[in-house]
């Protein structure tokens, strides 16, 4: 398996942000060769965009804060 428990557990910080920027810089480069993919952006409004984002990082907000 490419990322079992222990492949991960060596994961540090440094390594988390590198995966995360990576996948940012990817999305980015896919939006730039496929237009449509760039026009779906463009026509969304930005508000779709935003509660996504609050949707996906609450549950790893709640748990990093959860005492």
């Amino acid at each position: 398996m490419l990322f079992d428990k222990k492949r991960i557990k060596r994961f540090d910080c440094r390594d988390m942000c590198l995966i995360k920027l990576s996948i940012a810089a990817f999305v980015l480069f896919i939006l730039k060769i496929w237009p449509a993919a760039m026009n779906f952006t463009h026509n969304t409004n930005i508000w779709w965009f935003i509660a996504a984002t609050i949707v996906f990082a609450l549950r790893p907000l709640i748990r990093a804060y959860k005492k």
